[in-house]
């Protein structure tokens, strides 16, 4: 459960971890340059993200409120991206897939409305994003990584693969369990660092 252990399941899964970073990256310059009915989706993506902003504003403590839903968000789907990743991967991918597609969209959004890409990323995503970002590329990957194993031992027992290949079950179960477990950890200081940090740099 210690950091090894997380940095070489991390190890282990490089190549799905790879996989997963261009995905997002690829996503992000489709949100960029989306148009028509992607936009549209994003569009209310961004509007429901920005109601629930509002409201968190207008409480009686703005940054507790924005730090215990940053944090309970990410985490729960973070956490719930690896375990339902044993749907063949579905879910992780597509989690990606959207994540990418809303973070280029914001932030070309934001620049069209006349705010500087230094402030957008600098300010705005960096100090929070620099844990966030590569916690939500790992746990899609971990979630693959799930559906991946669910697909070769059903594979196993219809007699397409000879079985013992591979990683066994009870390891595999015990990365993801250390792989959650510091994912909530991570997920609680880029929070802290979000409602903190970045919220003051762009209430400025």
């Amino acid at each position: 459960m210690g950091l090894k252990a997380f940095l070489h399941d991390l190890y282990t899964t490089r190549w799905l971890v790879l996989v997963s970073t261009l995905l997002f990256c690829i996503s992000i310059v489709v949100g960029w340059l989306s148009t028509g009915a992607i936009q549209s989706m994003l569009a209310q993506q961004i509007e429901g993200l920005g109601g629930v902003a509002q409201r968190l504003q207008q409480s009686d403590h703005p940054q507790w409120s924005f730090f215990v839903f940053i944090f309970f968000n990410n985490a729960i789907k973070c956490v719930l991206v690896i375990f339902v990743g044993a749907l063949f991967g579905i879910v992780p991918f597509i989690f990606l897939i959207v994540n990418g597609m809303v973070l280029g969209f914001v932030v070309h959004l934001q620049t069209d409305m006349g705010r500087s890409m230094y402030e957008v990323v600098v300010k705005g995503l960096l100090p929070h994003g620099v844990i966030e970002l590569p916690v939500l590329i790992i746990a899609c990957a971990f979630g693959l990584k799930f559906g991946i194993k669910v697909m070769s031992t059903i594979g196993s027992s219809m007699g397409l693969k000879r079985k013992g290949n591979g990683q066994t079950w009870e390891i595999f179960m015990k990365q993801t369990l250390t792989v959650s477990i510091w994912s909530v950890i991570l997920l609680l200081i880029a929070a802290a660092i979000e409602s903190g940090v970045t919220y003051r740099l762009l209430s400025h």
